[in-house]
């Protein structure tokens, strides 16, 4: 019997099926197509091969092995909060974060009261009322009573470009992961620079966060690389028990590096001795954006974290963690950059006289060449006020699959989730903020912003992979 072939032929990205069918009438036939044979490598690649010299590089971190020092960063790396409840637990509205966690605790407390005085036999699985996911049925099964006054509620990046509040509780959060250890309260300062999880359908993408990160920021479970940790030198509770260690003021935690040793001894020896743990964290922020680098191993960085090499040339370092810090100070500062000035603000007629300018935003949209074409020039970005003039290298700056533009786009508009019945309206965090046109703002600051990320990523050193 002889061996099967698979022929192969690439059709291309993000086609519509009617594109699709086009390309293929072309080709006339079957025989007629340019069919390629695929041949799977030693790790099982058919399509899209790794390539060899990734291997050699040096990791980000390895929590395989947490003997091996010659990685980046120590072992203490995480995956972003996991909540199974993120209607629950964010929002854009402070009030509605911290009134939607007192109704899941009493909800969930009068179910566990009622199964201990057999009130109930089975309980209430209301989906508008709690999230029962398998640790709150864990927790419920062990008689464990939750407390509102244990609840803390954090700043947070949810996608890239948008702030949440956050309920932060150990029972209604499903994974922390490490970030106890990254961000154990909010006086305590970090950074950490954020890659895609392992395969993902996207390109690995880089993103850097002062706060709690989400798990699903960016493709197939975000790992966040600090460039500190803590670790907790004692602590004494009050009145919460476990599940208040997370903002106990009798806390406190001793600051630790995020960058090995290992790696500051290498690239000393390789570059000088002035380089600092610092350096070498905005090197990795900066090289994770290199064209050249996320283009020769996109195969391999959809299979695999990231792995570094250490540039040869002193010189390239030093660019590299320069542009690490331009690109780090834009995107975590984006709010204060100032919004792009090349663009024309145009504002419908107001229809009364003492009428005011209205700032609030329900879901923004580009405006159209015809009636299928957008034009990525303009943007509507309510009834009454219009964006024209958008550049369109600012489009060039992409993370987790779509610009950043386009996640502001998306992200700032009312939205109810259909389970929970829970609205978040994007206009309450500018309410709650006192900035009518915080959300407008946003928009042209991004603008702002992804012009600035294009304009440095075209300056790194041309890397060359041989």
């Amino acid at each position: 019997m002889s061996k099967a072939k698979i022929h192969y032929y690439d059709i291309g990205d993000y086609l519509s099926r009617e594109d699709k069918l086009r390309i293929i009438k072309q080709f006339g036939s079957v025989e007629n197509t340019p069919w390629t044979i695929l041949e799977p490598n030693e790790h099982g690649d058919w399509i899209n091969h790794r390539n060899e010299m990734f291997k050699d590089f040096i990791p980000l971190g390895d929590k395989d092995d947490k003997k091996n020092k010659r990685t980046f960063f120590v072992p203490y790396y995480s995956n972003g909060l996991k909540t199974q409840r993120d209607p629950w637990c964010y929002n854009s509205s402070i009030n509605t974060v911290k009134e939607k966690a007192k109704e899941q605790i009493d909800f969930y407390n009068e179910q566990l009261s009622k199964l201990d005085q057999k009130e109930i036999v089975e309980i209430d699985y209301d989906t508008s009322k709690i999230s029962w996911t398998r640790a709150v049925l864990a927790d419920i099964q062990r008689k464990k009573n939750y407390c509102l006054k244990d609840c803390a509620y954090r700043e947070s990046i949810y996608r890239p470009f948008f702030k949440q509040y956050l309920l932060y509780y150990k029972p209604l959060n499903e994974m922390m992961y490490q970030i106890p250890k990254l961000f154990p309260t909010p006086n305590h300062k970090n950074l950490v620079i954020c890659v895609s999880g392992l395969g993902g359908n996207k390109e690995n993408s880089a993103y850097i966060s002062n706060c709690i990160v989400d798990l699903n920021c960016l493709d197939a479970g975000t790992q966040c690389f600090p460039l500190y940790w803590y670790k907790e030198e004692q602590q004494t509770y009050q009145t919460g028990g476990m599940d208040n260690m997370f903002e106990s003021p009798e806390s406190s935690y001793i600051q630790r590096e995020g960058i090995t040793d290992w790696i500051l001894t290498a690239a000393r020896k390789q570059y000088g001795y002035k380089v600092t743990k610092e350096d070498i964290f905005y090197y990795v922020y900066g090289l994770l954006h290199s064209p050249d680098y996320r283009t020769t191993f996109a195969t391999d960085l959809k299979k695999s974290l990231p792995r570094l090499p250490l540039v040869e040339k002193a010189g390239d370092f030093w660019a590299f963690s320069k542009a690490g810090r331009e690109l780090a100070n834009l995107h975590l500062n984006y709010e204060a950059i100032e919004p792009y000035g090349k663009c024309v603000i145009v504002h419908a007629p107001l229809t009364t006289k003492g009428d005011s300018i209205n700032y609030h935003v329900e879901k923004m949209r580009f405006g159209k060449i015809d009636s299928k074409i957008a034009d990525k020039s303009i943007i509507h970005y309510n009834h009454a006020i219009t964006i024209e003039g958008i550049p369109a290298e600012a489009y060039e700056y992409v993370v987790n699959g779509k610009s950043a533009i386009e996640w502001v786009m998306e992200r700032y508009a009312i939205t109810t989730d259909k389970k929970s019945g829970i609205t978040n309206d994007p206009n309450d965090w500018a309410r709650e903020h006192n900035d009518e046109k915080y959300i407008l703002n946003l928009l042209l600051q991004v603008i702002n912003v992804s012009v600035q990320t294009v304009e440095i990523v075209k300056g790194l050193p041309n890397l060359k992979f041989e």
